[in-house]
């Protein structure tokens, strides 16, 4: 009964739940939402573009609550590139820095590492320095969710978050 929004990460979430639904056996899903990379004239952009985000995700994870579903579901969003602190007059070039979200039922909320520093004298080349090697969360998701050894697939043993029930 849920209706998703006619936009295109809406829809690619309303395919990826229509196919887990279908309990083929498929243990990871991948989409991508496109338009992040503006080097200018982000104002307008990034608002849109996050508010189709956080709605698709929630319409996801209603579907998936209505299906009784969501306790075996993990979302996980992450940025493919950082964005340079300095403004470049209308907007920001790629830099070093991300985000990662780890979204549902079995996932302990609240931040698990610590903002980043701004200040000018802890930045990385002028980006913002990473505070954890994403091998690490990535390793955590093999491992606590997937029940893999996950030193092959991510090339060795890194810190790993707690943010897994």
């Amino acid at each position: 009964s849920i209706e998703y929004a006619d936009d295109p990460i809406a829809q690619n979430l309303k395919g990826v739940a229509q196919i887990l639904l279908t309990d083929l056996g498929t243990r990871i899903f991948y989409t991508q939402q496109a338009g992040y990379d503006t080097h200018s004239n982000q104002v307008p952009v990034q608002p849109k573009l996050l508010g189709e985000l956080c709605q698709g995700i929630a319409d996801f994870q209603a579907d998936l609550r209505e299906h009784h579903a969501a306790d075996n579901v993990l979302a996980f969003v992450f940025t493919e590139f950082g964005r340079r602190v300095k403004d470049n007059g209308s907007g920001t070039d790629h830099g070093s820095g991300g985000v990662a979200l780890a979204i549902g039922d079995s996932v302990n909320g609240g931040m698990h590492s610590e903002y980043p520093s701004l200040k000018e004298d802890s930045l990385l080349e002028g980006d913002l320095h990473f505070n954890i090697d994403f091998r690490g969360v990535y390793g955590t998701l093999v491992e606590r969710w997937l029940g893999l050894d996950p030193a092959p697939i991510v090339g060795g043993h890194f810190e790993q978050l707690n943010f897994m029930g």
